[in-house]
C-alpha cells in the first residue's frame, strides 16, 4: 500500500513537471504539443493576418473602386466577412476538435476525395505560395534601404526570402513555445508601426487634413465585377483569419481569440487606410510604389526608416504564424496517409511536427526561386476561396447530417449561407471579369489530384509503398522523430 502511494505521488510530481500529461495518473504519451494560451492565440491571429497585405492591398482595392469612400467601405466589409467566416470556423473547430484546419471538416462532411483535393492543393500550392509571398515581401522591404534610388537585385531578394524561410522553419521545428514567444514579440513590433501610422493619421485629421475625404464617393466605379475584385484584394490582407484555427482545439480560447483578434485587425485596417488618405490623394496612392514608405517619407521624415524596419517585423510575424499553422496541415495529411507517413511523425525531443514543417519550408523555397509576388498571387490565390466556401458549406451540410455532434459554439444558419454565397462570387468574379489562363491551370492542377488519389490513396500501389518505407526509416533516424501515440481514454 505504501509503495503504491509513493508511486502515485511520483506520478503526480511528474505530471506537474510535464505539461503533456493530461492527468497525473495517465502515462506520458508522444503527442503533438499544443501549448497556446489565450494571449498567444490572439497574437497568433493578429500576427497571421497583419502582414504584408495591409501595405500592398490598399492600392489594389482603390484601383478597383477608384474613390476613397467605397475603398474604406470595402475594407470594413472585408472585416465583417472575415469575422463571419471565423465564427463559422469556430463552430467547426469546437465541433470537430482535430488538427488540420479545413481537412477534417471536409472529411466529415463530404468524405475523403474533397478532403484530399484540399490537402493536395494546400500542400503544394496555396500554403507554400502564401509563405513564399510573405517572405518575398519581407525581403523587398529588408533590402530596400541598402539600394536607395533603385530596385534591389532579384538575387538578393530571393536569397533573403529563402533565409527567412529557413530561420522560421527551424524555430517552429524546435519549439512550440519558442515559436509562440517569437510571435508575441513580432506582433508587438508590428502593432508599434500600426500604432504610429494610425496616431499620425489621427493627428493630421485633427490638424484639418481632410481635403481628400470631401466628396469621397465622387468618381467611384461601382459594379458587381469591380466590387468583387476589390473584395478579392482586400480579403487577401485578411488571409489567415480562417486558417489560423488549425492549431486551436480548445473551445474556451477559440471564441475569445476571434472576438478580440479579428475586430482589432479590422479597426486597424480601416484606420490605416484613413491615415494613408490624409497625406495622399487617390491618384498619389495609386502611383506610389510602396504606400507605407510613401506615408513615412511624408510624415515621419527624417525618421522614415522606421517604416520599412517595422514592416519587416510585420511580414516576419505573418510568415511565422503561417508556418506554425500550415506545418500542422502537412502533419495531418501525413497522418491520414495522403503524403509520406514520415510527415505525420513528431520530434522526440521537441514534440513538434518537425518533418511536416521542414517539408513545408522546402516547398516554399521552391516557389521563391522562380516566382515573384504578383505572379504567385495571380496564379494561385483564388483557389483559397474555393475551399473556404466548400468548408463553410460543410458546416451547413453537417447541421443536417451530423446532428449528434456537440456544438459548444452554434452560429445562426444565415451566417454560413452568406459566407458560402460570397465565396462563390469571389471565385467566379475574376474568371468572368478578367479571364486568364492561370485560373484554368490552377483548376486543372486541383483536378489532377483526383488521379493522384486514385493511384496512391485508393488503389495503394505497392511499388510506391516499397519506395517510401526505406525513405521513412532513414529520415526517422536522421530527424529523431516517431509516430504520434494515441492518448488512452
Amino acid at each position: 500500500m505504501g509503495e503504491e502511494s509513493l508511486k502515485r505521488r511520483k506520478g503526480e510530481d511528474k505530471g506537474r513537471e510535464d505539461r503533456q500529461s493530461i492527468q497525473s495518473h495517465e502515462p506520458q504519451t508522444m503527442n503533438l504539443q499544443k501549448q497556446v494560451g489565450l494571449i498567444s492565440g490572439i497574437c497568433m491571429i493578429v500576427g497571421t493576418i497583419i502582414g504584408s497585405g495591409i501595405f500592398v492591398s490598399p492600392k489594389s482595392v482603390l484601383a478597383n473602386v477608384e474613390a476613397v469612400g467605397p475603398c474604406l467601405t470595402i475594407w470594413a466589409a472585408c472585416g465583417v466577412l472575415a469575422t463571419l467566416g471565423a465564427l463559422c470556423f469556430a463552430e467547426l473547430g469546437t465541433m470537430i476538435t482535430k488538427s488540420g484546419g479545413e481537412y477534417p471538416y471536409l472529411m466529415e462532411a463530404f468524405g475523403p476525395i474533397p478532403a484530399f483535393l484540399f490537402s493536395w492543393t494546400s500542400l503544394l500550392v496555396t500554403k507554400p505560395s502564401s509563405f513564399a509571398i510573405i517572405c518575398l515581401s519581407f525581403a523587398e522591404y529588408a533590402s530596400a534601404p541598402f539600394y536607395p534610388g533603385c530596385d534591389p537585385p532579384q538575387a538578393v531578394i530571393k536569397c533573403l526570402a529563402a533565409a527567412a524561410i529557413v530561420v522560421i522553419t527551424i524555430v517552429n521545428s524546435l519549439s512550440v513555445k519558442l515559436a509562440s514567444y517569437l510571435q508575441n514579440f513580432l506582433t508587438a513590433a508590428k502593432m508599434i508601426i500600426v500604432t504610429i501610422i494610425i496616431v499620425s493619421g489621427i493627428v493630421l485629421l485633427a490638424q484639418g487634413k481632410t481635403d481628400n475625404f470631401k466628396d469621397s464617393f465622387k468618381g467611384s466605379k461601382i459594379s458587381v465585377s469591380s466590387i468583387s475584385l476589390a473584395f478579392y484584394n482586400g480579403l487577401w490582407a485578411y488571409d489567415g483569419c480562417l486558417t489560423a484555427f488549425n492549431w486551436f482545439t480548445l473551445s474556451l480560447n477559440l471564441p475569445l481569440s476571434i472576438i478580440i483578434g479579428i475586430p482589432l485587425v479590422t479597426v486597424c485596417y480601416v484606420l490605416i487606410n484613413v491615415s494613408y488618405f490624409t497625406v495622399m490623394t487617390s491618384t498619389e496612392l495609386l502611383q506610389s510604389q510602396a504606400v507605407a514608405v510613401t506615408f513615412g517619407d511624408r510624415v515621419l521624415y527624417p525618421a522614415s526608416w522606421i517604416v520599412p524596419l517595422f514592416v519587416v517585423f510585420s511580414t516576419l510575424g505573418s510568415a511565422n504564424g503561417t508556418c506554425f499553422t500550415a506545418g500542422r496541415l502537412v502533419y495531418v495529411a501525413g497522418r491520414e496517409g495522403h503524403v509520406l507517413k514520415i510527415l505525420s511523425y513528431i520530434s522526440v525531443k521537441h514534440l513538434t511536427p518537425a518533418p511536416a514543417i521542414i517539408f513545408y519550408g522546402a516547398i516554399a523555397i521552391i516557389y521563391v526561386i522562380p516566382g515573384d509576388i504578383n505572379s504567385l498571387i495571380n496564379y494561385f490565390s483564388f483557389a483559397v476561396w474555393i475551399f473556404y466556401g466548400l468548408t463553410v458549406l460543410a458546416l451547413i451540410v453537417m447541421r443536417f447530417t451530423r446532428k449528434e455532434l456537440k456544438r459548444p459554439i452554434r452560429v445562426p444558419i444565415i451566417i454560413p449561407v452568406i459566407v458560402t454565397l460570397v465565396s462563390i462570387v469571389l471565385v467566379l468574379a475574376p474568371i468572368i471579369s478578367a479571364p486568364e489562363l492561370p485560373y484554368l491551370y490552377c483548376t486543372l492542377f486541383i483536378l489532377s489530384g483526383l488521379i493522384v488519389y486514385a493511384l496512391f490513396v485508393h488503389l495503394k500501389f505497392r511499388w510506391a509503398q516499397k519506395i517510401s518505407k526505406p525513405i521513412t526509416m532513414h529520415l526517422q533516424m536522421l530527424l529523431e522523430v516517431v509516430p504520434e501515440e494515441d492518448v488512452p481514454e
